[in-house]
């Protein structure tokens, strides 16, 4: 197998090296955000501000979400692009691949199966980091297998009403929007019967509580 950039490759390798290196924050300098608040050098807000900066920068300039179409805001490139960005993005002081449940997950999901009224109103705010995502997925009875979920959703007139508890949805205290896996129809198989919503995080009736651990 070769690795080898083909000369596409090797000419978009240099295009985003050119520009990563006349835009991006060398690593470990003062403007260096790339570990974040991890390594306490940050608030988490501070944190939260740089990476949407950068996120707007990258949309202003072409080089956001390399593999969605350039309608929604992307670069319109491949995945090997995509892989190549990464990779040379990563040498520099910015957080690569920031927001992945909206970006890498909800993003495309939306194009694939969101109607056009949904494209227009989420995936431009998603990419420039203007709305955070989560994911309600595990719940204390399921985690690997979402099948055993026990979150329902009941239809009442034009509203769902949701009832449930979710665990390990990192960035929940900050997100605006969520992706939530529900159990609509009781009565089939547990593999089936389940509806993804996208829920507002500020709605009446969400609790958002932090889930404290010895580590």
């Amino acid at each position: 197998m070769d690795f080898d950039d083909t000369p596409e490759e090797a000419a978009f390798r240099a295009e985003a090296r050119t520009w990563l290196e006349a835009h991006a924050p060398k690593k470990g300098s003062p403007e260096d955000f790339s570990t974040g608040y991890l390594e306490a050098t940050m608030t988490p807000e501070e944190f939260s501000r740089r990476v949407k900066n950068w996120l707007a920068l990258l949309v202003d300039h072409g080089w956001a979400a390399i593999t969605w179409p350039k309608k929604y805001g992307g670069r319109g490139g491949t995945a090997i692009q995509s892989t190549i960005w990464t990779q040379e993005a990563g040498q520099y002081g910015v957080t690569v691949n920031p927001f992945p449940v909206g970006i890498a997950m909800t993003g495309p999901t939306l194009m694939r199966h969101g109607t056009a009224e949904q494209k227009e109103r989420y995936l431009l705010p998603m990419l420039r980091g203007e709305e955070i995502w989560c994911q309600l997925f595990s719940e204390p009875d399921a985690g690997s297998d979402l099948a055993n979920i026990s979150t329902r959703a009941v239809r009442d007139g034009d509203e769902w009403v949701v009832t449930g508890q979710k665990v390990w949805t990192s960035g929940a205290h900050e997100a605006d929007w969520g992706i939530l896996l529900a159990r609509t129809d009781p009565d089939v198989p547990k593999h089936k019967g389940i509806t993804y919503f996208l829920i507002d995080m500020r709605s009446p009736g969400i609790d958002i509580r932090p889930l404290k651990q010895m580590t």
